[in-house]
């Protein structure tokens, strides 16, 4: 009982995605041309990218307070959100290459918003980068936090704003959110849709705790290490 009163939100992102795989691969999709059966992806694809965001939005925050307060935890909070967040980018990217695959026969195409995407991603690995090539603490942390604070704000310009500006996208969404504007999904598959953004958002938020507490232990272990 102590279990379930403490981590009840696990229990439902567990059954929220039980019901979205069961739910995305049994139920009823319209037969459209083209994509066909294939849209059944969009409950996968989408909502790893949807939680890529909400992830990231999460570490742009911690970062915020870390540069507001200059509390460590705060710094290795957004680092674990970013980890989080690139390992949905790149998920969110195999299933969309796997999907194109089928629907424009080839994995890749020269679209705005595919490129957008990976460069979004490529600003997030940059930050990684910089982080490892510092090694004062304070220092590190607080060049981060602002170049996470400029990452953010790009990698939404590179996946939400730019495709939008260019002339043309085989990309479904280009004039919008995908699958969220009107007309996007036949209405049986909203019943599977939403509850499956939801449990990629709890499933992003149990992997970035996860992630953070597994980080803190290396951290310990390094300063016990350091400080015998």
């Amino acid at each position: 009982m102590y279990w379930f009163r403490h981590n009840w939100w696990k229990a439902a992102g567990i059954l929220l995605m039980l019901y979205v795989i069961f739910g995305g691969l049994l139920f009823e999709v319209p037969h459209l041309p083209v994509v066909r059966q294939t849209i059944r992806n969009i409950y996968f694809h989408v909502g790893m990218w949807f939680a890529m965001m909400f992830i990231l939005a999460v570490s742009l925050v911690y970062s915020i307070r870390f540069l507001a307060h200059g509390r460590p935890a705060d710094d290795g909070r957004a680092l674990a959100a970013v980890k989080a967040g690139l390992l949905f980018g790149i998920l969110g990217l195999l299933t969309g290459m796997i999907w194109a695959r089928f629907t424009w026969g080839s994995f890749w195409v020269n679209d705005p918003k595919l490129n957008g995407a990976v460069v979004g991603l490529l600003t997030y690995f940059a930050y990684m980068l910089l982080r490892h090539s510092l090694e004062e603490d304070d220092k590190r942390g607080r060049l981060a936090g602002v170049y996470n604070v400029f990452a953010f704000v790009m990698c939404f310009v590179f996946i939400m704003i730019l495709p939008r500006l260019a002339p043309a996208s085989i990309h479904p969404g280009i004039d919008g959110n995908p699958a969220l504007s009107a007309g996007d999904l036949a209405p049986g598959m909203r019943k599977v849709f939403f509850p499956a953004m939801a449990g990629w958002f709890i499933m992003a938020w149990w992997l970035f705790s996860v992630i953070d507490r597994l980080d803190a232990i290396e951290r310990k272990i390094a300063e016990l290490i350091d400080n015998p």
